[in-house]
């Protein structure tokens, strides 16, 4: 019989072959498909951890999804079209639903996403040109320790600008690692003249030594229209006791006389909706009175080693009247073997012919760790990500013994002119293609 080996191998070629013929057709995969996590055990890494920050804390290569984070935080652009769509509207109100419809969109594509991305390395940077959703957006990492990671982008037509700085804070709590994105992210709207700020909410995985892993997202995230004073404040709520508000955002557009506008409500995971306040208190209060006559009775296992996940009830319960805002794309079916990728996420490594010599070469599609991973070589991998890091301290040594510091190329540090905290803001000049004298990183 066939060595399973050489059969696996032949796969995972035929893979890529179909990714290079298909990918400009719009058919999305990628090379090789995840390897499986369940043979590694990473409590003997983390039991030391607990409560501590893990940024300085080296994973198994099979934790990882083959992405930087650079590449993550770009996958915010994944539903431009409702920046667009803010940028078209006449009302202030309707705009403030558009923007923050798009902050719980931003986070969607981390849904059932366990694989922590690529730590980016210092001075690596990443570029997406996407002239049908009308952006152009360049990253860099502009921070070791603590590791920050700046972005910006911009509208090809002058409509907007949107950019922020990111200090993924990690904490392991036992049984799960707690991420907060720390760092202010600024929307710009520059044909009404408004400037949206807000923070992202915290994201938890859950059963990291043992279980099914599963994430919830919670905390309060408010967007302040600093023109306006309006103000939008979405709450993204814990799971609970027995489920029941998984993967809930709930909220309301308030202005600056602290007037309640408008309610919003949905599903980072599904779809979020916006209502009239009066309306959506008249059934609420409605819902309560049929509740209070079921049986309140419900039995719950107890699992002293993991956290069980809820079941997932993906249909939210629509107020009548309520306006649409956002509902999710599908992903695709082969999806879960792949990451949990959206097809957004797929196409982030993709080289297209003639991007080599256009590309930064700090530019993350060049990494060999990540590209390995890519094709399924886990070994290879694995090599490629140590000897990077190895790579990466025998650089920091260097500029230690010559009193050098780092030097950023496209983001200087600076104050947020709307929030007045620190923030990384882009100096410009990237997209003129002048790539002399960038570090060798990889």
């Amino acid at each position: 019989d066939p060595c399973p080996i050489l059969i696996f191998d032949k796969v995972r070629q035929a893979h890529k072959y179909l990714f290079c013929v298909c990918a400009s057709s719009g058919w999305t995969s990628l090379p090789a498909p995840m390897f499986s996590r369940n043979t590694i055990s990473v409590f003997s890494i983390l039991k030391k951890c607990i409560g501590q920050e893990l940024s300085k804390i080296t994973m198994p290569i099979v934790f990882n999804e083959p992405l930087s984070f650079l590449q993550r935080i770009t996958e915010y652009m994944e539903h431009t079209y409702l920046i667009n769509r803010a940028c078209s509207l006449s009302d202030s109100t309707e705009r403030m639903q558009a923007v923050a419809a798009f902050a719980v969109s931003a986070v969607a594509s981390q849904w059932e996403r366990t694989g922590k991305p690529f730590n980016p390395l210092l001075g690596e940077t990443y570029e997406l040109i996407r002239e049908e959703q009308g952006f152009r957006l360049v990253s860099e990492q502009v921070s070791h320790h603590p590791p920050v990671s700046a972005f910006h982008a911009e509208s090809l037509v002058g409509d907007f600008v949107f950019h922020g700085s990111i200090y993924p804070k990690l904490k392991f709590w036992g049984k799960s690692v707690e991420a907060e994105p720390k760092g202010t992210i600024t929307l710009e709207l520059l044909k009404h003249n408004e400037t949206y700020t807000w923070t992202n909410p915290t994201c938890c995985v859950h059963n990291i030594i043992l279980g099914k892993l599963w994430i919830e997202q919670y905390g309060t995230v408010e967007i302040l229209n600093h023109s306006t004073g309006d103000k939008c404040v979405l709450n993204f709520k814990p799971c609970g006791m027995f489920g029941k508000e998984l993967h809930t955002v709930e909220g309301y557009i308030q202005d600056k006389s602290k007037k309640k506008l408008c309610v919003i409500y949905g599903k980072w995971t599904e779809c979020m909706w916006s209502v009239d306040p009066q309306v959506y208190e008249s059934q609420k209060k409605s819902e309560k009175k049929g509740d209070g006559k079921k049986n309140k009775n419900v039995d719950r296992a107890v699992n002293d080693d993991a956290d069980d996940m809820p079941d997932v009830q993906e249909t939210v319960s629509v107020v009548p009247g309520s306006t649409l805002l956002w509902r999710i794309d599908p992903r695709p079916a082969h999806s879960s073997t792949m990451y949990n990728f959206t097809n957004f996420a797929m196409s982030l490594n993709e080289l297209e012919p003639g991007m080599e010599g256009i590309l930064a070469p700090t530019d993350c599609r060049f990494r060999p760790d990540i590209k390995a991973m890519e094709n399924g070589n886990m070994d290879e991998a694995s090599q490629e990500k140590e000897r990077l890091e190895e790579k990466q301290r025998a650089a920091r040594k260097e500029r230690a013994k010559s009193n050098q510091e780092w030097s950023t190329r496209w983001f200087q540090s600076g104050t947020n002119p709307y929030t007045g905290s620190q923030d990384w803001i882009y100096s410009g000049g990237y997209f003129n293609r002048n790539y002399r004298n960038l570090p060798d990183i990889y």
